[in-house]
């Protein structure tokens, strides 16, 4: 299964974000990695700011360039605002809604626990990450799995932390994609119009 395996600090590094969750690199050196890195920067041209906008998105959601073409070719043929129909597939997907529920601490922790099918969507297991939810869908814990200490830890630390299309009920570990988020509600960090501006040439 595809899925990105390189250097997390060095991405994060690159766009000064926590792509990956938090990371103390980031708060000992905020400059771009590489040698390079701590010297005078060019002028980025259009173009590579277009594509640092697209790779900042593929990485924080743990999606493949094919996956992501294929995402944005689908958001494309939708009526609606294209960036903003991208985020919300993005946002379907069911190793992001697990990681939103609290199930998991980050998304690729996410898609370890789908793979590993501990995760059912409407009482069936589910063993795609990618798989793409619909208004309605119930995401649970599978009952054998539910005692995991990385679930349980999981809960715990970010039971506070909801989000206004999901649903979540603590002592069943299941939650419900209510809806898809709107634009302001999605608090990730993405100029998703760049990511148009750079399909469309």
């Amino acid at each position: 299964m595809a899925r990105y395996t390189g250097p997390k600090t060095k991405i994060a590094r690159r766009f000064n974000e926590p792509i990956f969750g938090p990371s103390k690199a980031l708060q000992k050196k905020s400059y771009p990695p590489g040698q390079h890195g701590r010297g005078r920067r060019r002028k980025q041209s259009e173009y590579a700011i277009q594509l640092m906008e697209k790779q900042k998105a593929k990485y924080t959601y743990g999606v493949l360039e094919r996956q992501f073409s294929n995402l944005f070719d689908k958001a494309s043929r939708k009526t609606g605002i294209t960036g903003e129909i991208l985020l919300q597939l993005l946002e379907a997907r069911l190793d992001n809604t697990v990681f939103r529920l609290g199930i998991a601490p980050t998304r690729r922790a996410a898609r370890q626990l789908v793979s590993h099918k501990h995760v059912l969507v409407n009482g069936s297991i589910v063993n795609i990450p990618s798989y793409s939810l619909k208004p309605g869908d119930i995401v649970s814990v599978r009952e054998k799995s539910k005692s995991l200490e990385a679930i349980t830890n999981s809960v715990a630390s970010r039971g506070a932390q909801r989000y206004s299309w999901l649903e979540w009920d603590s002592s069943e570990l299941a939650g419900k994609f209510v809806s898809a988020p709107q634009r302001e509600e999605i608090p990730e960090n993405i100029q998703e119009q760049l990511i148009v501006e750079l399909y469309s040439k």
